[in-house]
């Protein structure tokens, strides 16, 4: 009798540790974070082939294992310092998290600017040539994060396993992170797709403004999270509610989500609000954030079986309010 209970002991805890039984599944928390402290660390990116700088800010997790990579792109007016408690959380998961700063249509569009031009000045960094400046910032990051990770002596050498990149942003990020991570234009081509990201984070996204969302998004290959709220409506734009919710709409099926917080305004997925906020910030917003973009890059990113399993079955719930909705596909 004690040899049949040992061996039943025995079997559940290997079914366990493989990710299958419900077991694994509430043992499973996405907010939990590892012992260590994570640092930061400042870098810039000379891209000579086009005389640009890109500031970059670095969250590097305990240890000195090399570490899955993410990608963040900031919004209109951001920077690399912004949405830095993302930065810590995924660094705390073991994650090398790497924002990225777009000149152009960063801090320097408003700051030294007198009030009453700054909404003028920020409508304008809101261009198509600044777009294109972003979407090539991004593989020029990753092509310096190689050769960071191959240099003998630099603080990123073999810190990185680059063959598992995620790429991440919010508003004007998210428009960044959607051209690179598989959609297309209105031609046709996946123009600015890089390859090398093997899974997305759109935090408040959007379709284009020509074309069709099915044209644009009926063809990523990658899985995609998709994060907004019931009054997530930007300043500067023509984006709205309406416009964020035909992305998933328009995905193939597939590791397919989507997140829409009750009363999230745009500034939810920020650091702090934002002039012209009506709604009172509700602090589960951003612990909801933290757990299911955790729980995705681990699904994916790492092919975490629990996390995965978390996902998909009724984890999610356990992080949202009532109103808060969740699907995937």
């Amino acid at each position: 009798m004690a040899v049949r209970r040992i061996s039943h002991i025995v079997a559940t805890c290997v079914l366990v540790s493989a990710g299958w039984g419900s077991a694994d599944t509430q043992a499973y928390d996405p907010l939990a974070v590892g012992g260590g402290e994570s640092k930061t660390l400042d870098l810039t990116v000379e891209d000579k082939a086009r005389t640009r700088e890109i500031p970059l800010r670095a969250y590097l997790p305990a240890g000195k294992a090399a570490a899955p990579v993410v990608l963040f792109s900031h919004g209109l007016g951001g920077s690399r310092e912004g949405c830095a408690y993302l930065g810590r959380h995924w660094a705390g998961r073991g994650y090398l998290a790497v924002f990225v700063q777009h000149p152009g249509s960063d801090t320097s569009v408003w700051k030294d600017v007198p009030l009453a031009q700054r909404m003028d000045a920020m409508r304008k960094a809101a261009s198509l040539q600044n777009y294109l400046l972003r979407v090539k910032d991004i593989p020029a990051v990753l092509d310096q994060l190689e050769r960071w990770n191959t240099e003998t002596g630099h603080a990123l050498h073999g810190r990185m396993n680059l063959k598992r990149v995620g790429m991440s942003g919010h508003s004007f990020g998210a428009v960044t992170t959607q051209a690179v991570s598989g959609q297309r234009t209105m031609l046709g081509r996946a123009t600015f797709t890089d390859r090398r990201i093997k899974a997305a984070v759109a935090f408040s996204p959007s379709s284009p403004q020509r074309g069709s969302a099915k044209q644009a998004f009926g063809g990523v290959r990658i899985p995609w999270l998709l994060m907004t709220g019931t009054k997530d409506v930007a300043f500067v734009g023509n984006a709205d509610l309406k416009s964020r919710l035909a992305v998933f709409s328009a995905l193939p099926p597939g590791g397919k989500y989507e997140l829409v917080l009750d009363r999230a305004e745009h500034s939810a997925f920020s650091d702090r609000g934002l002039p012209g906020d009506k709604e009172k910030r509700n602090p589960n917003h951003h612990r909801a954030i933290r757990a299911l973009s955790t729980a995705f890059w681990e699904a994916y990113l790492r092919e975490d079986a629990a996390a995965k399993s978390w996902l998909d079955g009724k984890g999610p719930r356990s992080v949202l309010e009532a109103n808060d909705r969740w699907q995937k596909k």
